[in-house]
């Protein structure tokens, strides 16, 4: 198909397509379809790039046991904040807060970092995770443009933008050779090879790209001009991987991780993947990961713990089983905050990866035993944020928390003033640089 019969007067087919050398490129829709269809990361004062680690957590947090007495930086720390002290002004706890919308009890981990209301009926699609976005925008930069991983389970809470979940990886073995063992020459000839044949589709289809724009309106023309410049967006990203793919990946001193074949380890899995998480950061193999602790139902191997950990969420207020879900909590914060201070400690003379990293902890269920999805845990470390201590917002008629993801977005350096149903960036929580 040439450029002069690339379509006929009047308007254009819904499958019209460029064509050239052999290659076919499909069209966004155009106005002129109509009747026959019916930057680099923006870096902290000391010039670190920013980085941004979401772990979320599938059966909640005690609120009792999470939330302090007290607002702003005088807060008195409640159980599972006084393993924290040390990080004081490096952590803000936000009471108070949700995704406008959204319910559905467990059905809601779909929306932990989208903020896109689920509803109970499965019938509305999802949109893309904050984790996402920033590697769309951003993760072209290192050879992983994000890492999405789990602890178990074939679930996690990021999405693409057509709203397909992403499986994690759950295996801390297999992450440390997906980012430090290096494939064989041959391999990385073969991986470099599959990117080259990818590359340059604009370059073929470009005199048809031409001729359409010349008929079109000024406004289909500005949506076609947005998605050339998608493709070509595409294709630098294709020239990354080329160049990742022909370059060695980066040595470290560790060894590398064993699995722990127990699957209710949640907090011996957790800690062996933050290690794995920690490497990939300092080696800036990526900057954008999300790991998930999805709710089992076995023993988790902690003292004091004889029942399910699915079991004891549901709770119902029965004391025992409150105490203990209290003590499986109270180890995964504290493991949270070793993994805050080993970022804390590695780093170089433009600062530290904690000051660097935005760390934020959080679940859909800001109530396990009833499933409501209201007054969200929230806990957000570092990354060059002037901290608050306790950000108290109204629990019976909760804050956006959408509105930290707009936060987060522009400390990255992006010109973006809405995510999902934000209203503006979050209220209380500064920039230091």
């Amino acid at each position: 198909m040439t450029s002069h019969n690339l379509h006929s007067r009047g308007p254009l087919k819904r499958r019209t397509l460029l064509r050239g050398s052999g290659v076919a490129m499909g069209l966004p829709f155009l106005s002129a379809m109509r009747s026959s269809f019916a930057g680099h990361a923006k870096s902290n004062s000391t010039g670190q790039a920013k980085r941004f680690v979401a772990m979320t957590v599938g059966l909640g947090l005690l609120p009792e046991n999470l939330v302090p007495d007290g607002e702003g930086m005088n807060y008195q720390p409640s159980r599972y904040l006084q393993s924290l002290q040390d990080l004081r002004d490096k952590v803000t706890v936000v009471s108070g807060s949700s995704h406008p919308g959204v319910n559905g009890g467990h059905r809601a981990e779909a929306s932990i970092l989208t903020a896109t209301p689920m509803g109970t009926s499965g019938a509305v699609n999802n949109t893309i995770s904050i984790d996402q976005y920033l590697a769309k925008h951003r993760g072209h930069q290192t050879r992983f443009p994000s890492l999405v991983l789990g602890t178990g389970g074939s679930t996690s809470p990021c999405y693409t933008e057509s709203g397909a979940m992403i499986p994690p990886l759950t295996s801390p073995s297999q992450l440390f050779a997906e980012l430090f063992v290096d494939d064989s020459p041959k391999e990385r000839e073969r991986h470099a090879d599959r990117v080259r044949q990818g590359r340059s589709i604009m370059d073929i289809v470009a005199d048809d790209a031409k001729s359409l724009q010349r008929e079109l309106g000024q406004g289909d023309r500005d949506r076609l001009d947005a998605y050339f410049t998608s493709v070509r967006q595409l294709e630098q990203r294709m020239q990354q991987s080329q160049k990742w793919a022909e370059m060695p990946k980066p040595a470290v001193e560790a060894t590398a991780p064993v699995d722990i074949r127990n699957p209710n380890d949640l907090i011996g899995r957790m800690k062996t993947m933050c290690d794995v998480i920690s490497l990939a950061l300092e080696t800036d193999s990526t900057r954008y990961v999300t790991l998930h602790l999805p709710g089992g139902g076995g023993v988790v191997p902690v003292e004091g713990v004889d029942e399910g950990y699915h079991s004891l969420s549901h709770h119902g207020r029965d004391e025992t089983k409150l105490e203990q879900l209290g003590l499986v909590e109270e180890a995964m914060i504290g493991q949270w905050g070793e993994f805050l201070r080993g970022l804390s400690q590695h780093g170089d003379a433009t600062g530290n990866l904690l000051d660097a990293t935005t760390v934020f902890l959080t679940s859909n269920l800001g109530n396990s035993s009833n499933h409501d999805n209201r007054n969200m845990p929230v806990l957000i470390a570092g990354g060059g944020f002037q901290h608050a201590g306790h950000l108290a917002f109204d629990r019976k008629n909760n804050y956006p928390l959408p509105n930290f993801y707009v936060s987060l977005l522009q400390q990255h350096g992006m010109e973006v003033d809405h995510f999902a149903s934000s209203t503006g960036t979050m209220t209380g929580l500064g920039i230091t640089g």
